[in-house]
């Protein structure tokens, strides 16, 4: 079911967090992080730090429900997206990195869904330029959250911190993902989209593109981060619950 406002979308997140931890899967780990950045979306429209804090609100509601959709069609096998469906796919294998799974929900979420948000919410006949600095805005929020994260992630995950080390400087998408990229493309898409007389072809020709993005943030090519990936996982815990409640503190 879809939500109407902000407060709606932080309830179905933590619907969505406590039936994963029930069942200790690994598709908490999105909707936790999610929660984190949209109450702190809200706070930042509460305190008027947007341009336009009624249409943030109206976007981030948009925005929400393309997962939240997402998620309630993948439980009835129902069609959508290949970008949320490889990330959900890998979730319930169990068996990638806490970060593999972040970044996955991350990538379907950035790179394909808020391209999407943002035009739909400025319309057909509004001007995407008006929306440039808020959506920078909450770009700089989620960039900022994830390095908060990652050092959330080294209590949990001890040998976390040897990815950035040994894998620093290497074309491999799980070493090499950026947020600020993720954000540039996601804005280029926007423009795409917003103007493009056949929004079904433009979906799901950028679906296409950003579901094989996660194929590449599964699978390392280089043997030496196969075998660190690896290592990594088996000393990472694997108490869904716990790794959750590190993640929302």
């Amino acid at each position: 079911m879809a939500a109407t406002n902000i407060d709606e979308v932080i309830a179905r997140l933590d619907s969505i967090v406590e039936t994963e931890c029930a069942n200790n899967s690994c598709m908490a780990y999105f909707p936790i992080l999610y929660r984190k950045v949209t109450i702190r979306i809200k706070e930042g429209i509460v305190n008027q730090e947007f341009e336009n804090n009624q249409r943030m609100e109206k976007l981030d509601v948009i925005f929400a429900n393309r997962y939240i959709d997402a998620y309630d069609r993948s439980a009835f096998n129902k069609p959508f997206t290949k970008s949320w469906k490889n990330a959900f796919e890998a979730a319930k294998t169990g068996k990638l990195l806490i970060m593999q799974h972040l970044l996955l929900g991350i990538n379907a979420h950035i790179n394909l869904d808020l391209g999407i948000a943002v035009a739909e919410t400025v319309g057909d006949d509004g001007e995407l330029m008006d929306f440039e600095n808020d959506f920078n805005k909450i770009n700089a929020i989620l960039g900022s959250m994830i390095a908060n994260v990652e050092a959330k992630i080294i209590s949990v995950s001890p040998l976390f911190g040897l990815l950035d080390k040994i894998g620093k400087g290497r074309e491999d998408k799980l070493v090499s993902f950026s947020i600020n990229i993720a954000r540039d493309g996601a804005w280029l898409f926007a423009n795409q989209y917003h103007i493009s007389p056949n929004k079904v072809n433009e979906l799901n020709s950028r679906d296409a593109v950003i579901a094989i993005l996660a194929e590449k943030l599964i699978t390392q090519k280089s043997w030496l981060l196969k075998y660190l990936v690896k290592t990594i996982y088996i000393f990472e815990k694997k108490d869904v619950p716990q790794i959750v409640a590190v993640l929302k503190s």
